[in-house]
C-alpha cells in the first residue's frame, strides 16, 4: 500500500506478515521508519502491533508447527538453501535499504547481508547432518540412541545494529531444527526485518512457520514473553533488557538465548606492528560507528609504545571521512537515531569530568550536509583509567578509550576488568603471550563472526548459549534419548545388570 502526499515519491505503509498473509496492525496504527542520514528521508511506515497481533502470530506458529515439524530435516533445508540464493541474488538491493534505514556504509551493509547468505547456505547444509549417536547399551537384546526434537514457537527479538545478519543466526536454525517463529524486530530497521521475511515467503517456507509483527518492546516484546505458547525467546540486545527478558520467561519456563552488551578491548603490548595496530583499532573502534557489540572501545597500550600509538591512532580517526553511509566515500556513517546521539554526547561529557583527556572528536556534527542527520565526530579519549565509565560502560557509538599498561600481566588484568565478556583481541610479535591471551582473556577476537563457529559472551553479555555454527542447533532444539528393548522381558536398567 502506497500513500502520495506532497512529496515526489509515495510514501509506502508495510504490514505485518501473520500466517502466510500481510495484514495491517490489530489497532491501524502506524510508526515511521527514517533515514539517519537525512531525517526528510521517510523510509516508510509501519505496523504499530499491539498483544492482539502477537497473539494472532503466536496462534499462527502454534498450528504451523504441527505440519513443518514433520518435514523432513532435508527438505526444510532445500527450503532454506533456496532463500540463500534469493538473498544472494539481492545482496545490492538489500545492502542499499539497509543503508538508507540504519546509516552505516555500504561495505558494512554488504558485509551484513553476506553473513545472512553464509549463516543460510551453513543451516540448509545443517538439514542433512542433524545427528544423533548410537550407543551400546548395558543390557542384552536393547537399542540405545538419541535424537534432535524441536522445541515449538520461537520468539526472535532483534536489534538494529545488524539488522539481518542477527535475525539470520536466530531465525535459520530455529527453522533448520523444525521450529516456527514470531519475529520482532527492532523499530529503527523493520524494513531490513521485513525484505529478509519475504525472502523467506518466495523461498516457500510455509504460512504460519515465520511471522513478523512489527512495533515497541513494551507492546510487542512484552506480549511475546507473556504469551504461554511461546517455547524459546532469542533475544540480542541491551543488558537492562536481556536481565527483564530473563525475568519475564522463568515463571513459565521459556528457553531463554540472551545475547546482550560488550566492553571489548584491543591489547597493544611493546613489540607490537603498530601500523597494523592502528588499523584494527579504527575498525574495531569506529567500524558501524561503534554501535556494534563487539565494538573495541577500549585499547590498552604498554607504555614503550603508548605515544607514538596515540599519535598515529588520533591521526587517523581524524582524517576519517563522515557521512551519508551510500556515499562511496564516506567511510563512518551516522549513529542510529537522535536518542543515541544524546547517548554518545552525554558520555564524552562524562569522560571529560572524569578526567581523561580528549584528543579528538568530541563533538556532534551540525552543518552543512550533517544538519538533518545524526552525526558525531570520531572521538578518542586518552590517559582514560580503567575504572571510569567510559571505560566500564557500553556507549554504543565511536568513542574509544586508550588506556596505557606496564606489562602483559596488566593488560590482561585491565582487558577483563569489566562487566562484559564478549571480544577482546591482542597485537603482539610474542607467541607465548598470544597463546596466553587465548587462554586468559574472556573471549576473541574483535574483528567479526563467522557462521561456521560459535558466536557468544560471558558474564553480563550472555547466558551461556551461543548464535552461529552447530551449536546454534543446541538453542532450538532438545535431546531425546530413545531405547528398543526386543528382549520379550522387563529390564530395569541397572538393576538388571547383564550376565557375561
Amino acid at each position: 500500500m502506497s500513500v502520495t502526499t506532497g512529496q515526489v515519491a509515495p510514501i509506502t505503509t508495510y504490514r505485518n506478515f501473520i500466517g502466510g498473509a500481510w495484514v495491517p496492525s490489530d489497532s491501524g496504527a502506524l510508526f515511521e521508519n527514517r533515514n539517519p542520514a537525512n531525517s526528510d528521508d521517510l523510509v516508510g511506515l509501519f505496523q504499530k502491533s499491539s498483544t492482539a497481533d502477537v497473539d494472532l502470530a503466536v496462534d499462527a506458529a502454534r498450528r504451523a508447527y504441527q505440519h513443518w515439524r514433520l518435514v523432513p530435516a532435508p527438505r526444510r533445508a532445500e527450503v532454506l538453501f533456496r532463500a540463500a540464493q534469493m538473498i544472494a541474488e539481492r545482496k545490492e538491493v538489500l545492502a542499499r535499504e539497509m543503508t538508507r534505514e540504519m546509516g552505516k556504509v555500504l561495505d558494512e551493509t554488504r558485509g551484513d547481508v553476506q553473513e545472512a547468505i553464509d549463516m543460510t547456505y551453513f543451516m540448509a547444509g545443517e538439514g542433512r547432518r542433524q545427528y544423533g549417536q548410537t550407543v551400546p547399551s548395558e543390557l542384552r537384546d536393547k537399542f540405545a540412541m538419541s535424537i534432535r526434537q524441536p522445541l515449538g514457537v520461537c520468539a526472535v527479538i532483534t536489534p538494529w545494529n545488524f539488522p539481518m545478519a542477527i535475525p539470520s543466526w536466530k531465525i535459520i536454525p530455529a527453522l533448520a531444527c523444525g521450529n516456527t517463529a514470531v519475529f520482532k524486530p527492532a523499530t529503527l530497521t523493520p524494513l531490513s526485518a521485513l525484505l529478509f521475511v519475504k525472502i523467506l515467503e518466495e523461498a516457500g517456507v510455509p504460512p504460519g512457520v515465520v511471522n513478523l509483527v512489527t512495533g515497541g518492546g513494551e507492546e510487542v516484546g512484552d506480549a511475546l514473553l507473556a504469551n504461554d505458547g511461546i517455547r524459546v525467546v532469542s533475544f540480542t540486545g541491551s543488558t537492562d533488557v536481556g536481565r527483564t527478558v530473563s525475568k519475564r520467561a522463568a515463571p513459565s519456563f521459556k528457553r531463554v538465548h540472551l545475547e546482550m552488551g560488550g566492553k571489548n578491548v584491543i591489547m597493544i603490548l611493546e613489540d607490537a606492528n603498530l601500523e597494523l595496530a592502528v588499523e584494527g583499532c579504527l575498525w574495531g573502534g569506529f567500524g558501524t560507528t561503534g554501535q556494534r557489540c563487539t565494538a573495541a572501545s577500549r585499547v590498552v597500550v604498554h607504555e614503550r609504545v603508548y605515544r607514538p600509538f596515540l599519535d598515529q591512532f588520533v591521526a587517523r580517526a581524524r582524517a576519517l571521512r563522515v557521512g551519508d553511509g551510500a556515499d562511496p566515500r564516506t567511510q563512518m556513517g551516522p549513529v542510529i537515531s537522535r536518542a543515541q546521539l544524546n547517548t554518545v554526547m552525554k558520555y564524552v561529557e562524562i569522560g571529560q569530568k572524569e578526567g581523561a583527556t580528549l584528543a579528538c572528536g568530541g563533538h556532534p556534527l551540525t552543518e552543512g550536509a550533517y544538519a538533518k542527520g545524526f552525526f558525531h565526530e570520531p572521538t578518542i579519549f586518552a590517559d582514560v583509567a580503567p575504572s571510569m565509565r567510559i571505560a566500564q560502560e557500553e556507549i554504543f557509538g565511536p568513542v574509544v578509550s586508550v588506556i596505557g599498561c606496564r606489562s602483559f600481566e596488566e593488560a590482561l588484568a585491565i582487558g577483563n576488568d569489566v562487566p562484559y565478556g564478549l571480544s577482546a583481541s591482542i597485537y603482539t610479535q610474542d607467541v607465548n603471550k598470544a597463546f596466553a591471551a587465548m587462554r586468559d582473556l574472556v573471549n576473541a577476537p574483535t574483528i567479526g563472526a563467522e557462521v561456521h563457529l560459535p558466536f557468544g559472551g560471558t558474564k553480563q553479555t550472555g547466558n551461556g548459549h551461543r548464535e552461529a555454527g552447530t551449536a546454534a542447533l543446541d538453542v532450538f532444539s532438545e535431546w531425546k534419548s530413545v531405547y528398543v528393548d526386543f528382549s520379550g522381558r522387563l529390564q530395569r536398567a541397572q538393576i538388571d545388570t547383564a550376565d557375561l
